[in-house]
């Protein structure tokens, strides 16, 4: 089952493609959909749009998981952050691919077995489970392998829970 995983945003889009098979899971990429400042708020989203068409298109991904976006101070940050996940999610519905969401706590839970450990601690465990070398980078890539991780070990009958609705 190929997985794409979504580390939602508007400046930085995080993705990263997994095969998730029983006991072997290997990556087919990962790497993130960047806009610049300069570019008016319509184009930075245009931008996320047709990323996420191309890569849809190009990995042909069974499932779409994204990880649920998280907020505790900066509302005119959410507001935009919101937005550059409403169009991930427009072109992944569009391509009538099945989308599921996690929160923060459920991938860390799934990728450590900890779902209070810190950034660092995700950031290896997906290097270890992926048999990678390095720690992917930027962090936005790493978060969304995690978040691939995360569904390809949730996957069966009790994560329809998350299917988003």
């Amino acid at each position: 089952m190929i997985v794409l995983g979504i580390d939602p945003g508007y400046a930085i889009l995080g993705y990263g493609v997994i095969d998730a098979e029983l006991n072997n899971t290997r990556v087919i990429d990962y790497g993130i959909i960047e806009t610049t400042p300069s570019m008016l708020f319509p184009e930075r989203l245009e931008r996320l749009y047709l990323g996420m068409q191309q890569l849809i298109s190009t990995y042909r991904p069974n499932e779409i998981a994204f990880e649920e976006l998280f907020f505790s101070k900066n509302a005119k940050t959410a507001i935009k952050t919101s937005a550059g996940r409403g169009v991930a999610l427009l072109a992944a519905q569009q391509a009538k691919v099945r989308l599921f969401e996690y929160t923060p706590m459920q991938i860390k839970l799934a990728v450590t077995g900890d779902g209070h450990c810190d950034k660092q601690q995700v950031q290896e465990m997906v290097k270890l489970l992926l048999g990678l070398k390095h720690i992917p980078k930027p962090d936005d890539a790493a978060d969304a392998l995690a978040v691939a991780l995360c569904h390809g070990n949730t996957t069966g009958p009790a994560s329809e829970s998350f299917l988003i609705k």
